[in-house]
């Protein structure tokens, strides 16, 4: 019923974590995919975990375009991106199971090195939760919400830019879903670890590091992808 896509970029060192969290599921998903779009740090992984699909790009061929790619190969009714330095709640997969509308999103618990960057990014939103930060996202866009294959390939990824510089691939899908009618549900629980941390940064801007207080100091790096 449910295809999942674990997306790479230089997370080569963070990936086992975001395996290990799907492999331990209550529910396993019907297919597990892993792509490692062209950084080359992620080849001691099927030695380590066999029972999964790999993708090994030569180069880098950017988000929209691997994504894109990735949702060609899906063909079972729902499929669900994550990026590799992320992980799921051991429960995830199976309250997802019972999704019948187009779109399941749930909430999100971010952590890591540089969580309290979301309080400047999206101040009043999240809530602190056992030292990390609560984000409801009840009815709302995020990159690892669960969408009905067909629908989404229908539109396909695309670039979008929010602020006419950084692109926002999966909000557009979401824009277009909706306004092609897309049912959406939500969980009120908390199904997915968002990892902030310096390579979410250093790997978009290297002149740009972050501050000691976890701030972004280029503001081209305030976003919420799926692989970052």
């Amino acid at each position: 019923m449910i295809t999942i896509i674990i997306a790479s970029y230089q997370y080569g060192h963070l990936a086992a974590h975001c395996i290990e969290s799907i492999l331990s599921q209550t529910k396993k998903p019907e297919r597990i995919l892993f792509v490692d779009d062209g950084a080359n740090d992620c080849h001691h992984l099927p030695l380590l975990y066999p029972e999964i699909e790999y993708i090994f790009r030569d180069k880098n061929i950017g988000t929209v375009n691997n994504f894109q790619d990735m949702l060609q190969r899906v063909n079972s009714e729902y499929v669900f991106f994550i990026g590799a330095d992320n992980w799921l709640r051991a429960d995830a997969i199976e309250l997802l199971s019972s999704a019948q509308t187009d779109i399941l999103t749930y909430d999100i618990v971010v952590t890591g090195e540089l969580k309290n960057e979301i309080l400047t990014r999206v101040p009043g939103e999240t809530n602190l939760y056992q030292g990390d930060h609560y984000w409801s996202r009840q009815g709302k866009h995020h990159g690892s919400m669960l969408y009905r294959t067909s629908l989404g390939k229908k539109i396909g990824y695309q670039v979008r830019y929010e602020n006419g510089r950084h692109p926002q691939e999966d909000w557009n899908l979401w824009d277009k879903m909706i306004e092609l009618g897309a049912s959406v549900s939500s969980i009120d629980e908390g199904l997915l670890y968002y990892r902030r941390h310096r390579e979410n940064f250093l790997k978009y801007n290297p002149d740009s590091p972050p501050t000691k207080q976890g701030h972004i100091v280029n503001q081209q790096a305030q976003e919420f992808m799926v692989e970052g």
